[in-house]
């Protein structure tokens, strides 16, 4: 120990002692949260030994400690460091340099530099205080945040991690080779959560060159024109050479965070040099491209928006399906599966509550573009952490508890169709009543954003439901869905008709039958004389009008428009409202607020259009429509043409008071006529005003929403980092896995080879499901009996009741055993059991097979030659 730690001793733990309150103008301190469990006493020593006393961040220090004993922890670690080393007090603030310990028997959290302590719930069993801090450090500190795990039992830890690389943080690792419990580091390596893995001595140099160079590159980033230029197009264009997949359409500062967080990890300073480095390493370009995928996911992510599609969408879902129909769910970007089951499971449940008897079913399609993401939702094999996010009744329900975590039950599994796809290119799933798509979007480029809702739109069912992120919004899809519930991301799909740059399929997916052009025409219909007449009258006889969205784009134009609608100069813009001649112009944007607003059809007599020098009068109606449903929430505009009366002729004579009172009656008509238009202005703008109240109410929510939005995205509060190595980890130990299983069963068809015990497997029908090699020469066996009943086989065996037997071992469960004789002289030891699942479950019977000949023999010789002795014997003693 050395006398500065002496000196600074342990600090007594009173308000006195804490720390004010960080209120520098300096760059903010890195706080570095250390997790560690059994054994960790020893790491955390050597960890906190291996940091210099002025490092400029700070430590605070999560373990698993015995919650009924006082805690010696912060006395202990003193020893080891020069940093002063407080135990945490509530609303104790974070100072860099300095070392922070949990108290026993309390949960902590931090809220903007400041440590907040909170009582378990429960005392004793399954606590995760490790990852309950992880996930709050990463939520208050974002891409600053930083997570060690050292030494420890268990998996806590690796959910907590898992928040903070979704906010671009650090994740460090101690090599489990040096630690005394590997359970905990190792949990994090095999999820692919650790950005350095180091023994524990060597974390702190590492972290703090780490903590330098990321300095360095954020001190002389340039600006975004000159990233792209310099090097973003020659990435994407390296990854589309590598992968196949584009991410130009990705957007650009996302690209960016990621590219420089491996950058980061490398230490490589320029983009043109990381460009080299891609061209030089093609396992980085992978790397890489994993990283880009953000595969970070959990169950029941946002829960309160999760109980909202319970309460508020499914059910109308499940009212409007027909008894025992076929409800249909498509979920883009699964990654690892967890959303498509939370969907499984909330179906479940409010089918239960709501309408059990219905027999009602979901079908989920789930898919995403990396296929080892694909493959683990298959295994649906979750670590024990999840029950942090899945309640237990829910785990009790709907998972299979084993060894290695949670496995998702069978019948929410059958659920679930998982496949690769790339939702940009691929052909979409159709015919939907839910689609889910959260936190998706976000990544994207607004034009491909909107192509992609579009595309759902296109995809959903007349009042589907749509469910995205807590950071993703409809946009100006306003004509496509509607919302159920805005601030949990709910929208219905609308009856719209988008316009066919929306709908705009990718080349890929475009349809054409072989041999066919896309330019071939259709075959005309048979003249039809009643469409041909209602033809004529729309033409000739029919006021002309024009269907238009809520916003005023037009869709539909019925009759000549010309006289009131003018296309206007500079770019193509079909709104009806840019489109209005002087004149109409003022009165169509009221009529349209107000029809909107009333809901009704609203008239404007009398309205003067100038074309040229000509005059037209014109009654002006519009009406929003409420059927059919296919066109609800449109808005039709019709214009009718009033004939202008005829200028009737002077009189040859007038009396001079003639034409004073004729101005006076004009100037009453005007005076009235400015009247009317004052009090219709009144009415309109005081209606205004309130809109504009409204709006304004409206505009501050989006503008807050925005900023919320516009924070997470300057602090990477995107999905930041994918689990390329996780899924590489995984790929790796299912390999293995596979490789060990060939293996096991390649040693199991040799164990039975050389032991030449017979096996046959019957299911619970008494029906031969499968048999080993040698069954031929007891049964008249071929491999086309598999699915015949015991019965109905030739057997050399003397045992006529076997089939008896079986159906009373398969009735009692308890096996039986009996040597039988063949006709040919062999014997066999004849064992019938049942055949028990991993489950529990019994599924039919073995019957094994032994052959016991030679020690029939043996027994039979050993018998005579007994009797012979006994024989020789009598006679000795007789004589």
């Amino acid at each position: 120990m050395n006398s500065k730690s002496k000196q600074k001793g342990s600090p007594p733990l009173s308000h006195e002692s804490v720390p004010p309150a960080h209120e520098s103008a300096g760059p903010p301190i890195p706080i570095v949260g250390v997790g560690a469990s059994a054994g960790g006493l020893e790491a955390l020593e050597q960890f906190l030994g291996h940091v210099p006393e002025k490092s400029g961040m700070a430590f605070v220090i999560v373990q698993h400690l015995d919650p009924t004993r006082k805690g010696l922890l912060p006395e202990l670690l003193q020893r080891a460091t020069a940093m002063p080393v407080h135990q945490v007090r509530d609303r104790m603030p974070v100072e860099a340099d300095c070392v922070y310990v949990i108290p026993p028997n309390h949960d902590m959290s931090i809220l903007h530099g400041v440590l907040h302590l909170f009582k378990p719930a429960a005392p004793r069993g399954l606590r995760l205080p490790i990852d309950f801090f992880f996930r709050s450090l990463a939520e208050d500190q974002q891409e600053r945040s930083i997570g060690v795990i050292l030494s420890g039992m268990g998996s806590d830890g690796t959910l907590g991690l898992r928040a903070i690389k979704e906010k671009a943080g650090l994740a460090l690792a101690q090599d489990p080779a040096s630690a005394k419990f590997d359970s905990m580091p190792r949990n994090v390596i095999n999820a692919g959560l650790a950005d350095l893995v180091a023994p524990v001595e060597e974390l702190p140099a590492k972290l703090l060159d780490l903590m330098r160079h990321a300095r360095v590159v954020t001190a002389f980033v340039p600006s975004l024109e000159e990233k792209t230029q310099s090097g973003l197009e020659k990435i994407v264009l390296l990854l589309r050479t590598k992968t196949g997949h584009d991410f130009s359409q990705y957007k650009k500062n996302t690209l960016y965070r990621r590219i420089e967080r491996r950058m980061s990890i490398h230490q490589i300073d320029g983009i043109m040099s990381y460009v080299r480095f891609l061209q030089e390493n093609s396992q980085e370009t992978e790397i890489l491209f994993r990283e880009l995928l953000i595969g970070v996911t959990s169950f029941f992510r946002d829960p309160a928006t999760w109980e909202h599609l319970q309460k508020n969408a499914l059910p109308l879902l499940l009212k409007s399906c027909p008894p025992n129909g076929i409800l249909r769910a498509w979920t883009p970007g699964c990654s690892t599966g967890e959303e498509a089951y939370s969907l499984a499971m909330v179906f479940r449940e409010t089918v239960a509550h709501v309408a059990p008897e219905s027999g009602i079913k979901l079908r989920i399609f789930a898919t995403d573009l990396d296929k080892d993401a694909i493959d683990k939702a298959r295994r649906g094999l979750y670590p024990p952490n999840i029950a942090a996010d899945v309640s237990a009744e829910r785990l009790d329900q709907f998972f299979v508890h084993d060894e290695h975590g949670y496995r998702v039950g069978k019948d929410i599994r059958e659920m679930i169709t998982f496949a690769t796809q790339n939702v940009i290119m691929d052909a979409p799933f159709t015919r939907l009543d839910i689609l889910i798509c959260r936190n998706l979007l976000i990544y994207l480029a607004p034009e491909l954003q909107q192509k992609l809702l579009s595309l759902f739109h296109y995809s959903l069912n007349p009042d589907g439901v749509l469910f995205l992120g807590s950071s993703e919004s409809i946009n100006s899809s306003t004509d496509l869905f509607a919302p159920i519930d805005s601030k949990s991301r709910l929208f219905r799909r609308r009856e719209s008709i988008p316009t066919a740059a929306k709908i705009a399929f990718q080349p890929s997916f475009v349809p054409v039958l072989p041999g066919i052009s896309q330019e071939t025409t259709m075959l005309k219909p048979a003249v039809n004389i009643q469409s041909l007449a209602d033809q004529v009258l729309l033409q000739h006889f029919s006021p002309p009008a024009v269907l238009v969205n809520s916003k005023g784009d037009i869709l539909y134009i019925s009759g000549r428009t010309g006289k009131y609608l003018e296309p206007p100069a500079g770019k193509v813009n079909w709104n009806i409202h840019a489109m209005a001649r002087e004149g109409l112009r003022f009165d169509l944007g009221v009529a349209f607020q107000n029809a909107l607003r009333q809901k009704k059809a609203v008239t404007v007599k009398g309205l003067k259009v100038t074309e040229g020098e000509t005059v037209q009068t014109v009654d002006l109606t519009v009406q929003e429509i409420q059927e059919p449903a296919a066109l609800r929430g449109m808005v039709m505009v019709i214009f009718t043409d009033v004939a202008t009366p005829p200028k009737q002729k002077k009189a040859r004579r007038s009396k001079p008071g003639d034409a004073g009172s004729v101005k006076v009656t004009e100037l009453e008509q005007e005076l009235y006529q400015c009247r009317e238009e004052l009090r219709t202005t009144r009415e309109e703008m005081q209606a205004s005003q309130e809109e504009l109240k409204s709006y304004n109410e409206e505009m501050q929510s989006t503008n807050e929403e925005l900023q919320s939005t516009n924070e997470e995205l300057t602090t990477s509060r995107e999905e930041m980092q994918s689990l390329n190595e996780e899924l590489q980890t995984v790929n790796a130990e299912q390999q293995s896995k596979m490789d060990e299983l060939a293996r096991i069963n390649d040693d199991m068809r040799n164990l039975l080879n050389s032991t030449e015990i017979v096996t046959i497997f019957l299911d619970n029908d008494l029906h031969v499901r499968r048999f080993t090699p040698g069954a031929n020469k007891i049964f008249k066996l071929i491999p086309g009996d598999v699915g015949r009943p015991l019965s109905d086989l030739a057997s050399d065996l003397l045992y006529p009741e076997i089939s008896e037997q079986a159906a009373e071992v398969l009735r009692t469960l308890a096996f039986s055993e009996k040597q039988v004789c063949t006709a040919d002289g062999r014997w066999y030891v004849v064992r019938i059991m049942p055949y028990r699942t991993m489950q529990d479950i019994i599924a039919g019977l073995v019957m094994t097979f032994t052959n016991i000949t030679v020690a029939k023999e043996l027994e039979r010789k050993l018998r005579a030659e007994n009797d012979e002795l006994r024989l020789r014997l009598g006679a000795g003693g007789s004589s």
